[in-house]
């Protein structure tokens, strides 16, 4: 049983993958955010993690900072190039301020670690990681529909000039000037529909 509060499901759950060349510290991260409701991917090695993300969309990255090859600085600065909206995080046994500092500007990390890490602290950062991305997409998405709304109402403004702008009435009522909009309510709304299938 998690000791977590659980997140809401969502239909489009996240994908979280973790790069140990540990095989015993991937499967104990595995084990404990196993409850969590994301996917959860692992790999041994930058390699393998960069054909994962290759192959699957990955939200969050998990990794270790010493392991053979490519060291987890040189992995996420690749990951951040590549694909830059997924959300990068390092695990380290031999922190220091040097190596902090060019996993910052490098891989320009969200987080960092320290071996042993605290599972609990872990699984709390890649959930609000993760709630902060949702908010980020959903902001991109609110962006695009006024950008489209927009472009609708410019549109209506060019061809029925003044029908954008609003008149109240000493009430606050809505007023509608019939000389300048000489239509029917009903033909009103077939333009209006005319217009945004054609935008």
């Amino acid at each position: 049983m998690s000791i977590l509060p659980r997140m809401k499901p969502r239909s489009d759950d996240y994908t979280v993958l973790v790069v140990d060349d540990e095989r015993a510290i991937t499967e104990l991260l595995e084990e404990a955010l196993s409850v969590e409701p994301y996917r959860l991917l692992s790999a041994g090695s930058a390699e393998e993690a960069l054909d994962l993300l290759e192959k699957h969309h990955i939200d969050v990255v998990v990794s270790d900072e010493m392991m053979p090859g490519m060291t987890g600085t040189e992995f996420l600065s690749i990951v951040r190039k590549k694909f830059p909206h997924t959300i990068r995080m390092i695990l380290t046994g031999h922190a220091s301020l040097e190596m902090a500092i060019k996993a910052i500007n490098e891989g320009e990390i969200y987080r960092f670690f320290r071996k042993p890490c605290n599972v609990f602290d872990l699984a709390i950062t890649i959930r609000q990681a993760l709630q902060q991305k949702a908010l980020m997409e959903e902001a991109s998405r609110l962006l695009q529909v006024a950008k489209r709304q927009k472009k609708t109402l410019e549109a209506l403004e060019e061809r029925y000039p003044g029908i954008t702008k609003v008149k109240k009435g000493a009430t606050g009522e809505i007023v509608l000037d019939d000389e300048r909009l000489p239509m029917t309510y009903s033909v009103l709304i077939e333009q209006i529909r005319s217009v945004l299938k054609g935008s």
